[in-house]
């Protein structure tokens, strides 16, 4: 995980390396920068120049954290910085670093780079944005779920909104998931899996089910010996819990006030799966100075996001704080299964495939460029395993009343449970009902009563622009 950021115009390596300083939280490692026939990377060793080609407008650059590749950018007969990870890399028989596959297959492809770029994203599975020119086109791109952030005004583009203030740009959208900017111009390279649901026997579905989770997480583990996983006590980020297990060492971290559930429930199943958990006890003191760091994060003032991003944050400050670079989340799960209250009105109307697919369609800037934010503040990837594009297209297959028994059901995400509850979850996880990160955890009620009342977000937000004048 890493940053990345571009500009074409006037100046244009001067405001990249402005741009790069904001970012320096999420790829402390190293920092390369591509203009003008040149690549220059500086680490704490020193400086490498190397010859690239041409350009006399553009500027792109990278800062890297370091968990598998090297510094970048990486040139070819073009250059480009990538963030992310890709996870199919054995089945295409390759061997070098993720940004070399990617660079490698747009170069092989030839011909027009859009087609080279759409060629090269149903190539790849991954989590990943990145940026490639030839010296006269750029293009930048998302990954189809968005799992990786991007942001763009014009023709600059960066990891997080804070780089492009840094340069006086105001008017700064998302990029799309599965979709390009090219030369200025967004086109759609790779949506979500389009499938119907099966009416195949509610036993191979559930099989099914399992066998993409286990092959999501062991794609996901590959390189790595150790990860932490921020841990509810919930089913989701249980089952995560017992897969992961069979693979690296997985340290649990769960947040929340005293006496409040998620700490509960996670140091018993932590417990009786085995497995080492440290609790994370706040106080309002703790949620108080988090604050202003949550909010710099994620860079809107938006209560319920705050609420969500506070434990994440938390968790990932001590993960980090730990050594560790890479943290699991069970985020996507109810989005796939169905698995928030509003959903049983919608199997009751007919509309809940239709809702879950909306909702997959639009959990990037929802749910993914929050929780990215956050934890890449703390200098940590995140990786999501329920967002595998392989298990998007088998829960897409398997029918809503396997989901959602009918109206009544309050626990929901009954096929999952029913999986996690066969591959080692304990029952009474299982069978959990599902409360959220902020309720379980018991930091809204403090949050929203004791905290945000005397918090200015207005002129905290101004000020996190004003610097960037």
């Amino acid at each position: 995980m890493c940053a990345i950021a571009g500009f074409r115009g006037d100046d244009a390596p001067v405001k990249v390396q402005e741009m790069l300083d904001v970012l320096r939280h999420r790829g402390p490692d190293a920092t390369g920068i591509y203009h003008d026939s040149r690549i220059v990377i500086r680490t704490a060793t020193g400086e490498d120049v190397k010859e690239a080609p041409q350009s006399a407008e553009i500027a792109v650059g990278h800062n890297l954290l370091s968990i598998v590749g090297g510094p970048q950018p990486v040139s070819g007969d073009g250059v480009l910085v990538f963030n992310g990870e890709i996870y199919n890399q054995e089945e295409l028989n390759w061997t070098g670093s993720d940004s070399e596959l990617i660079l490698d297959l747009i170069e092989g492809h030839g011909g027009d780079l859009e087609d080279a770029l759409r060629f090269t994203v149903n190539k790849i599975d991954g989590d990943y944005a990145f940026a490639y020119t030839d010296g006269e086109n750029l293009a930048v791109v998302r990954d189809p779920v968005g799992v990786k952030p991007l942001y763009h005004s014009g023709e600059a583009f960066a990891s997080e909104r804070k780089a492009l203030w840094r340069i006086g740009l105001r008017d700064v959208e998302t990029l799309s998931p599965g979709h390009a900017m090219i030369n200025g111009v967004k086109v759609k390279l790779r949506g979500l899996p389009r499938v119907e649901p099966s009416d195949a026997e509610p036993e191979e579905l559930r099989e099914n089910l399992k066998s993409a989770l286990r092959e999501s997480v062991e794609r996901r583990v590959r390189g790595l010996d150790e990860a932490a996983l921020v841990f509810s006590g919930g089913v989701d980020s249980t089952l995560l819990a017992v897969l992961l297990d069979e693979h690296i060492d997985v340290r649990l971290y769960t947040v929340g006030l005293p006496g409040s559930s998620d700490p509960q429930f996670a140091s018993r199943a932590a417990e009786d799966l085995g497995m080492e958990l440290e609790v994370l006890e706040v106080t309002e003191d703790t949620i108080r100075e988090a604050l202003p760091h949550v909010l710099g994060a994620i860079e809107e003032y938006n209560l319920m996001k705050i609420g969500v991003a506070m434990p994440l944050y938390l968790a990932s400050e001590a993960a980090s704080a730990e050594g560790y670079r890479v943290m699991f989340s069970g985020q996507g799960a109810d989005e796939l299964f169905a698995g928030y209250h509003r959903y049983r009105r919608l199997l009751a109307e007919g509309r809940l495939e239709d809702a879950l697919r909306h909702d997959l369609e639009n959990i990037h800037h929802v749910n993914l460029e929050r929780d990215d934010a956050v934890t890449m503040a703390n200098s940590v990837e995140l990786r999501v395993p329920f967002l595998d594009l392989q298990l998007i297209g088998v829960a897409l297959t398997i029918p809503a009343d396997l989901k959602i028994l009918g109206p009544e059901d309050e626990l929901r995400k009954r096929i999952l449970r029913e999986a996690a509850l066969e591959m080692g979850v304990p029952e009474y996880i299982a069978m959990r009902p599902k409360k959220a990160a902020q309720y379980g955890s018991g930091i809204d009620k403090v949050l929203r009563r004791r905290v945000l009342p005397g918090f200015d977000h207005e002129a905290f937000l101004r000020g996190l622009m004003e610097p960037y004048e």
